[in-house]
């Protein structure tokens, strides 16, 4: 593990959080263990809209269908099995319990930190 010493304490950090997920928990604990005081965006109750969860997904690399969350019973009720890639998108701007978290966001990247220690290329 890098040595928190070297964090930039101005780096800037954004969380797309669920307080309810121990992962997006353990994320967001060690952002503020490496000397950063993030903005948490609390996606469930502020979902991003379409274009700014476009843009999320690009910057970390990620296809909707990489970033929807399956196991969520919304999923199996609305079909999306075998949806394209822009009804996923749709469905996770309108569900937005189905975005799979926590998406973080700093100067050096956007990742989706799962596991959670994914969180580190970016601090």
């Amino acid at each position: 593990m890098a040595d928190m010493a070297t964090s930039d304490t101005n780096t800037h950090a954004t969380i797309y959080h669920n307080q309810r997920c121990s992962t997006s928990r353990t994320v967001l604990k060690l952002i503020e263990d490496a000397g950063i005081e993030p903005t948490i965006v609390k996606y469930l109750d502020t979902p991003p809209s379409r274009d700014g969860l476009r843009k999320l997904l690009d910057d970390a690399g990620l296809k909707p269908s990489e970033a929807i969350r399956r196991k969520e019973s919304v999923y199996t009720e609305l079909g999306l099995a075998q949806a394209s890639e822009d009804e996923l998108l749709d469905a996770m701007v309108e569900n937005p319990i189905l975005i799979e978290r926590p998406i973080v966001v700093t100067d050096k990247g956007t990742v989706l930190a799962r596991p959670a220690d994914k969180v580190s290329t970016i601090l």
